[in-house]
């Protein structure tokens, strides 16, 4: 897997160029901006992370059909765009090649996971999915991160891990792609709840309270979806739980933290934002109880207050652990 294309020139795509070509690999960068391809080849520096040289190895081009002799393609477009991207790319990718989602949510409307939506789309592809604790900026600068690779076919996945992989970027390869996937996208939701927590300064306590309650919410409706525990406690579930409801670098986080000081949210794409309302509705369809994810997806519609979500919380029945 040496020519490695990625489709999507936002952060998220920049860096895992980035982190490509460091493995050592020829990088096709896909941007749907003339501007943005112009930038590259121009300054070697893409408009979504400012500062931040790119790599000799990454070319960049406006047109998909270059991506057509790529021996693997991540696709770094945000969740509900992924349809579209796949749709596009479909008649230039040959049979087998790996077609790896790097977004991390669920399909409003179908309630389809990343990987699924590849699948119904590309069905030519072998879809896999790239999630766990990574932040864009840095993994573009090379510092150290690892992330979960996660593919029906272990060969295959082992052989993405392989090539994407250097001392610096590290995925553990897996199978379960489901748990992989639920992991990346409940986070997002309840990274916004931990945001909520911390705009209104509810405290220390509060948040822990929140975050490991959350974690509750993930591994059951994780489990009803057969995802497995090393997986649910592993990198892309506990892992990039803890790392995005820690910091302010991530937008889910910062748009929590927007709400809870009664601002109105500016900035760049939350994906938890969009997810909140499917991931409860497959939660509901499942029979799986997530409160803290119910809060959210009401707040985010403006149904509920911030401070009714708050109480609805605190009010609940008090019952055992688990």
């Amino acid at each position: 897997m040496q020519r490695i294309a990625v489709v999507g020139a936002g952060a998220w795509g920049t860096a895992l160029a980035n982190a490509a070509a460091r493995a050592g690999r020829d990088v096709m960068l896909w941007a749907r901006d003339p501007a943005t391809v112009a930038s590259i080849a121009a300054k070697r520096e893409a408009p979504r992370l400012p500062g931040m040289k790119l790599d000799e190895r990454i070319a960049a081009t406006g047109a998909l059909a270059d991506v057509a002799h790529a021996q693997a393609v991540l696709l770094a477009v945000p969740a509900q765009d992924l349809r579209v991207a796949a749709t596009a790319l479909r008649p230039h990718l040959a049979r087998g090649v790996p077609a790896i989602s790097c977004a991390k949510g669920i399909e409003r409307g179908t309630h389809r996971f990343m990987t699924e939506v590849v699948a119904e789309v590309v069905p030519q592809a072998t879809s896999a999915q790239l999630s766990g604790p990574s932040f864009a900026t840095d993994v573009a600068r090379g510092l150290p991160t690892a992330v979960t690779l996660a593919c029906a076919d272990e060969a295959i996945a082992a052989a993405l891990a392989r090539a994407l992989g250097s001392p610096t970027f590290r995925p553990y390869h897996t199978t379960d792609v489901r748990g992989v996937e639920i992991g990346g996208a409940a986070k997002n939701v309840l990274a916004i709840a931990a945001g909520i927590v911390q705009g209104r300064k509810l405290g220390a306590s509060a948040t822990a309270a929140l975050v490991t309650r959350g974690f509750a919410e993930l591994a059951r409706f994780g489990r009803t979806l057969g995802a497995r525990s090393e997986t649910l406690t592993g990198l892309s579930g506990l892992g990039d739980l803890i790392l995005t409801c820690s910091s302010p670098q991530s937008r889910n986080f910062s748009l929590g933290i927007a709400l809870g000081e009664g601002r109105a949210p500016q900035g760049k794409l939350a994906e938890g934002a969009f997810t909140a309302s499917a991931l409860v509705e497959l939660a509901q369809e499942k029979g799986v109880e997530m409160p803290i994810a119910t809060a959210v997806a009401a707040v985010l519609a403006q149904k509920l207050g911030v401070d009714a979500a708050i109480e609805s919380l605190l009010t609940r029945p008090f019952r055992a652990e688990g």
